[in-house]
């Protein structure tokens, strides 16, 4: 007997462009339609994918159920419609018009030592439909669209540094920020290239608001993905509803936030609400889909996908929320300042990562010093948790989230942050 089944329909309508060292790489535009279908039977799942009536797609599904298992979802029922309106729908501008703000933001970017450039372009409408045997029945659209910007320089090393630009919206999301951020990038890296390698040792840090959001996302969100939990590789997994941070800390992911992670439903159709992750120092909840809430008593709706793929547990626009410090009080007690990401690695089951930082500063009696470059961070999550000094102004920085081969839009956040941690060279 059938326990469960839901029918997702997916299209997604996308533009990128590449500029390249003055060169426009030819525009992709690409447009996908896709069902996917998935059947619950004797706890076991069932899936297909292919543009097939429902019945016929249903019956694949239930083919493909090989096995017994102990899956089980929460009973929810969701119904609704969500029309996200671009102020300037990207299609009613030429693409011209788009291939110079690309050549623009090069022009800005011009200097005797950046070596290299690329820029990209990209656009993207989603529109997502979902019905299920509760009866949910969903829809919505959402148009994402931005830039980002890359750059190498040379002097005394070769260093690249790299800004993004993306958003929930239409091209009334630019204005003057990719110019902006241009300056930044010719800026920052004019002088990176002659900066100090950075001393080493466990010190006082601050991290700035996009490497503190790297963190909450690497470091913490993803050992709170409750598919995680399960699979016992997640260093909180039996810490719900105990301290895991300081009383200060307070962490949410919310998809209704129009950040780059924004969604109006799940792809399980649930509808899109802020989650309490810690709130006062205290684990308050997982992140979960319909199965990991039915097995562990939580709440759907972090259920997420990459076209009509499974779905899995992920983040969406995940912060710390801010604080009582000012900037000026955390760099009293503050030996040096990191600012933005250049990736590394975590493990959630053990809380360890590993940072590589755009850049940093030293800092002397309070003030911000000399330049460093290729500089890393490391320590453990919690343990960082426990003894960090939230500052104040949360920002958010958009990205890109892996997780089994399938990559959602996100968005991390969080105000500027000081913590004891390992520098060292990158």
């Amino acid at each position: 007997m059938v326990q469960f089944y839901d029918i997702r329909e997916v299209s997604s309508e996308s533009l990128s462009i590449n500029l390249e060292n003055d060169i426009v790489e030819k525009p992709k535009y690409d447009l996908s339609m896709s069902k996917g279908f998935r059947v619950l039977k004797n706890g076991f799942w069932g899936l297909f994918f292919g543009n097939a009536d429902d019945k016929v797609g249903l019956k694949l599904a239930e083919k493909n159920v090989v096995s017994k298992g102990d899956a089980e979802v929460v009973n929810v029922k969701s119904e609704g419609k969500f029309l996200f309106k671009a102020k300037i729908n990207p299609k009613d501008v030429d693409i011209e018009e788009k291939i110079n703000l690309l050549k623009e933001i090069e022009g800005v970017l011009k200097s005797s030592k950046i070596v290299s450039t690329r820029i990209a372009y990209l656009e993207n409408v989603r529109k997502f439909s979902y019905k299920d045997s509760n009866g949910s029945e969903v829809y919505y659209e959402v148009p994402r669209i931005g830039v980002i910007i890359h750059a190498f320089a040379k002097g005394e090393t070769l260093q690249f540094y790299s800004k993004r630009l993306l958003k929930v919206g239409g091209f009334e999301v630019f204005n003057n920020k990719p110019f902006e951020l241009a300056e930044e990038v010719k800026d920052v890296l004019n002088k990176l290239v002659n900066a100090k390698t950075p001393p080493s040792g466990e010190m006082n840090v601050i991290m700035d608001s996009s490497l503190a959001g790297v963190f909450i996302h690497e470091a913490f969100g993803h050992a709170v993905e409750a598919d995680h939990v399960l699979q016992n590789s997640s260093v909180v997994a039996d810490r719900l509803n105990t301290k895991v941070a300081d009383e200060s800390v307070n962490v949410y992911d919310d998809p209704s936030i129009q950040e780059f992670g924004f969604y109006s439903f799940d792809d399980e159709g649930v509808k899109a609400e802020k989650k309490a992750i810690i709130e006062n120092g205290i684990l308050k909840s997982f992140l979960h889909s319909k199965e990991t809430a039915s097995k562990l008593n939580g709440k759907a709706g972090n259920a997420r996908a990459q076209g009509v793929d499974e779905p899995l547990v992920r983040m969406s626009n995940t912060y710390i929320d801010e604080g009582n410090y000012t900037f000026d009080e955390l760099l009293e007690n503050a030996e040096i300042y990191l600012i933005g990401s250049r990736g590394g690695e975590t493990n959630p089951a053990t809380g360890y990562f590993h940072f590589n930082a755009q850049y940093g500063y030293i800092v002397k009696n309070g003030e911000i010093a000399e330049m460093i470059r290729d500089v890393s961070l490391s320590g453990n999550t919690l343990k960082i948790l426990h003894s960090i000094k939230v500052g104040k102004g949360v920002k958010f920085d958009p990205g890109f989230c892996g997780k089994a081969g399938q990559l959602v839009p996100v968005a991390d956040g969080a105000p500027p942050s000081l913590v004891k941690a390992f520098v060292g060279g990158a």
